[in-house]
């Protein structure tokens, strides 16, 4: 049973991420073809852009990573944590955080396909949640955030 339980959360963290799901668009999905352009435009000034959420995606990926595997702090590639601020149109720059989003889910994906089945819902260090929330959260996490592009895409649109 626990290991259809892990097969389950893998489900789970790939649709959130880029595997088809029943009610539309995933993360990577909503990020598909977009230029540096469109990635930082905001809807008014204080607000995220779409760079910026997908940098918050990846850094939340890398936190349940770290976490799952008991990795130390200050690993992330970025110095700052959470929100990472970017202004500036850079085709080139957009494309690497893109594929730093990539890496960060295979991590976390690689971290809950090794996560032995007894350790489902056990709270790991520096969580105050299980293992089993914590992945469920990942892929609501990215639900959630594809979600908010899909909206800036369309005000963009406007």
């Amino acid at each position: 049973m626990a290991g259809s339980e892990i097969q389950q959360l893998l489900d789970m963290v790939d649709q959130g991420y880029d595997h088809k799901s029943w009610h539309g668009t995933n993360l990577r999905g909503s990020l598909r073809g977009l230029t540096a352009t469109q990635v930082v435009w905001r809807p008014e000034p204080g607000r995220h852009n779409i760079w910026e959420l997908t940098l918050h995606a990846a850094y939340w990926k890398y936190v349940a990573w770290r976490r799952l595997t008991g990795a130390q702090h200050g690993s992330f590639p970025i110095k700052g944590s959470n929100w990472f601020e970017r202004n500036e149109a850079d085709d080139k720059a957009w494309r690497s955080d893109l594929a730093l989003l990539g890496r960060m889910h295979r991590s976390v994906r690689d971290a809950v396909a090794a996560l032995p089945a007894k350790q489902i819902y056990t709270k790991p260090a520096g969580s105050k949640v299980s293992n089993f929330a914590l992945i469920s959260g990942i892929a609501a996490h990215d639900f959630y955030h594809a979600g908010q592009i899909q909206l800036l895409k369309r005000l963009a649109s406007k």
